[in-house]
């Protein structure tokens, strides 16, 4: 049986379960498609029309190379067409590891006990920001354990020490969060921290899958996690984060899942959530898994693509989980998002030397180079790095956001803004080989621009920043 859009605003309902694994499979399993209908979808998405589940099971579906090299180009012009060429960069930081979650993936889980748990205190926490902002960061995702500890409170009063750190020219001005779901009144009280956006993957969208891999801890519950960012939505949270861990099931299964939790969104909230990520299983201490379902290179490079091609307007979040080569390749194909100068060992930041113990860290990180390496590096690719957070800090959020955006007016905004972040970059933070060639693309980019009506009070702002001011934007 396969089952229809229209049908959506029929089964789905707010904070209720909305996964039907037999509907995900009908889409699986249906009739191979022919090369015409994969280039019609193809299509389809470069006109910026959002996907449906059969079309991006068309997609799945699509098998020779010729097919998938389409799909990679059309990811490769429809990125370019909505966001341009700039990369937004952040930095995750873990501010506990207690957890009572017994999950079989992870190195934090509750049986581990090789894991070196710590919680950092307000003092620790105020080091590592200040060694994250003289390095140039401005945005950041707080990462926290399952744990009673980790309570909306706790989550909240971290976020606002973060926001009150200064050090030099250096601020976080974004703080997005990563941690366990929360009932309502617990996310009213993080959204009064002033978060950005609350990120809570299921991990697998398959509930056997899930039952199997979840041994014990809140956790466990499947539906609990799955309706959580609904619960958020219903709090006043209008930018969520929803991801898979691709490696515990079927990609193709977990792919065409994210895309039905985007429909379910959409159908009962009217926006979609704000990003999309897809991390892929890394070694980890004590990880105990079914490594059938690991996912090559090839697949992953191809579901990356498609599920541009499926949402063109929703943020794709690629991690240091991959190594840089990948990272590289796959930032053609869709990526807006990347974290750079990682380190994800408890208090890591502040140390000399990364730790090669993989009981210190959640998994294993692949790409360990420093924020300025990947800016220096994206810089000379042609890619604008962007710290930009002017649309959370003026509410263009949500479904304002989304009036945005969906027309393709956001570029009018993100093009400059990023421009400017990565100005206030080079001033202050940029070795002089970045700063020269950093300047050169601001130069090539604006002179791309044309015309516009920004360019004049861009091209004001970027010698007002010369002149000492910050925090520029439109």
């Amino acid at each position: 049986m396969i089952y229809h859009p229209e049908n959506y605003k029929i089964r789905d309902e707010r904070m209720k379960p909305f996964i039907d694994a037999d509907e995900i499979w009908s889409y699986i399993n249906s009739e191979k498609p022919s090369p015409e209908q994969v280039q019609q979808v193809i299509n389809k998405a470069l006109d910026k029309n959002r996907l449906s589940l059969e079309e991006v099971a068309i997609l799945i579906k699509a098998e020779t190379e010729e097919q998938i090299q389409a799909i990679k180009d059309g990811a490769r012009s429809l990125k370019e067409k909505v966001y341009g060429h700039r990369i937004v960069l952040f930095a995750p930081l873990y501010i506990g590891n207690l957890c009572t979650n017994n999950c079989s993936y992870c190195g934090y889980k509750s049986s581990n006990t090789k894991a070196v748990r710590v919680t950092l205190s307000p003092e620790d926490l105020i080091e590592q920001v200040e060694k994250l902002e003289d390095t140039g960061q401005k945005r950041l995702i707080l990462v926290y354990g399952e744990h009673p500890r980790y309570d909306a409170k706790f989550i909240a009063d971290s976020v606002k020490i973060v926001y009150n750190v200064k050090k030099g020219n250096g601020e976080i001005r974004r703080v997005n969060i990563n941690a366990a779901p929360l009932d309502i009144e617990g996310f009213r009280i993080v959204k009064d921290a002033g978060i950005g956006t609350y990120q809570i993957f299921q991990e697998t969208y398959h509930p056997e899958t899930y039952d199997k891999v979840h041994l014990s801890g809140k956790k466990k519950d499947y539906n609990w996690r799955l309706t959580a960012l609904d619960r958020a939505q219903e709090a006043g949270i209008d930018d969520v984060g929803i991801g898979a861990l691709f490696g515990l099931y079927d990609w193709r299964f977990e792919l065409l899942s994210l895309v039905r939790h985007v429909n379910h969104f959409e159908t009962v909230y009217n926006v979609g959530p704000h990003t999309i990520s897809f991390p892929r299983i890394q070694n980890a201490s004590d990880l105990n898994i079914d490594k059938n379902y690991l996912v090559s290179d090839k697949d992953f490079t191809k579901l990356v693509a498609i599920l541009r091609l499926a949402v063109p307007y929703t943020g794709l979040i690629l991690t240091a989980r991959e190594s840089a080569e990948i990272r590289d390749e796959i930032l053609q194909f869709g990526v807006s998002q990347i974290d750079g100068g990682t380190n994800i060992e408890m208090k890591g930041y502040t140390k000399e030397e990364k730790s090669q113990n993989i009981d210190k860290e959640q998994f294993q990180i692949n790409d360990n180079r420093s924020l300025n390496e990947i800016m220096d590096e994206l810089i000379s690719n042609n890619y604008i790095p962007s710290f930009c957070t002017a649309c959370y800090r003026l509410g263009r959020t949500g479904q304002h956001f989304m009036e945005f955006s969906v027309p393709g007016f956001i570029k009018k905004f993100c093009t400059p803004n990023a421009i400017l972040t990565l100005a206030e970059y080079l001033e202050d933070y940029a070795p002089e080989t970045t700063k020269e060639k950093g300047y050169k693309l601001i130069s090539q980019k604006v002179e791309e621009m044309g015309d516009d009506k920004y360019v004049s009070s861009l091209k004001e702002k970027l010698t007002l920043l010369k002149q000492g001011k910050r925090d520029l934007y439109f």
